[in-house]
C-alpha cells in the first residue's frame, strides 16, 4: 500500500487529554515515561500530529463533594494549556447536568474565549450517567445557541440517540468506536443523523478491517482521527489508519481534513 508522504505530516488528533500538572497526567505508566507538558507535545509532533483537541481530566475526585468548582478548575487549566501550546491545541471544556446555571455560564465564558468544543464529556468520572436527563438537555439547548461542538464518551445507545436527535443544530462527536456491536450502532447513528461524527480513539481501531468497513458503509466524511493520548499510543492508531484498505483521499479526510473543517481551524 502506497501512502502519500506529505499525509504523514498532516494529522489532527481530535481526542487527547493534555495536562497542566502531574495530577491530570492520565498515562498509566507515567512513572517510567517521565512525561511533562513539553514531552506530551513532542511525542505527538514526532508522530506527525500538527494539532490536538481535548479536555483536562483528573481521576479520583468526587464531584459530588467538590462541586462545580472542580469542573471549573479543569476548564481553566485547559485555557492555561492553550496559552502554552498556542495554535497546537483546541481546548475542550466540561459541563455538568447537576449544575445547569453554572454550566451555561461556562458556555458563555468559553465562547468569549474563542472556545467552541465541549468535552469529552465523561459522566462516569463526574458522578452522572444519563445523556437524556433534563439538566443536560437544558445545557445543550444553550450550547446550540453558541454553535458548540460536543464530544462525548460512549455510553447507553438509547441515551446517545435521544441526545443527538433532540439537538439537530449541534454537532456531536462520539468517542471510542468500541467492539463490533457498539461500532455498528455508531454507524447507524451516523447514517440516520447528519449531526453525528465518530472519533477513532480508544477501543475499536485495533480490529483489522473496522475502518474499511465503516468507510464503505457511511463514507469517510464524519470519521475523525483520535488517539486518547496519553492513555493510548498515538503511533499505533496512526499506523492502523495508514494500513486500512481505504483511498488516500478518505485517509486524508480522517487524519486531517474532517477535523479541520469541523473546528474551522486554518
Amino acid at each position: 500500500m502506497v501512502v502519500k508522504k506529505d499525509m504523514e505530516h498532516k494529522i489532527i488528533d481530535f481526542h487527547t487529554h493534555p495536562f497542566l500538572t502531574e495530577k491530570e497526567n492520565l498515562c498509566k505508566y507515567k512513572e517510567d515515561m517521565h512525561l511533562d507538558m513539553n514531552g506530551f507535545r513532542h511525542e505527538l509532533e514526532q508522530a506527525g500530529i500538527v494539532h490536538v483537541c481535548g479536555s483536562v481530566i483528573q481521576l479520583g475526585v468526587d464531584v459530588r463533594e467538590e462541586g462545580f468548582e472542580h469542573i471549573k478548575a479543569l476548564n481553566r487549566k485547559a485555557l492555561e494549556i492553550k496559552k502554552v501550546y498556542g495554535d497546537f491545541y483546541t481546548p475542550g471544556f466540561h459541563v455538568h447536568p447537576d449544575y445547569v446555571v453554572e454550566s451555561c455560564e461556562e458556555i458563555v465564558f468559553m465562547h468569549q474565549q474563542g472556545v467552541n468544543l465541549i468535552g469529552e464529556l465523561v459522566p462516569y468520572l463526574h458522578g452522572w450517567d444519563d445523556y437524556s436527563c433534563k439538566g443536560l438537555q437544558e445545557i445543550l439547548s444553550v450550547a446550540e445557541e453558541y454553535g458548540m461542538i460536543v464530544s462525548y464518551h460512549t455510553m447507553d445507545d438509547d441515551q446517545m440517540t435521544a441526545m443527538v436527535a433532540a439537538h439537530p443544530k449541534l454537532k456531536f462527536v462520539a468517542a471510542h468506536p468500541g467492539e463490533m456491536d457498539k461500532y455498528m450502532k455508531h454507524l447507524d447513528r451516523i447514517a440516520q443523523y447528519d449531526n453525528v461524527y465518530l472519533d477513532l480513539s480508544g477501543t475499536g481501531l485495533f480490529r483489522y478491517g473496522m475502518l474499511t468497513y465503516g468507510v464503505k458503509r457511511v463514507g469517510a466524511d464524519r470519521i475523525l482521527f483520535g488517539s486518547d493520548y496519553p492513555i493510548c499510543n498515538p503511533y499505533s492508531y496512526i499506523q492502523a489508519v495508514l494500513q486500512e484498505h481505504i483511498s488516500d483521499d478518505d485517509r486524508e479526510k480522517i487524519l486531517y481534513r474532517n477535523t479541520k473543517q469541523l473546528l474551522g481551524i486554518g
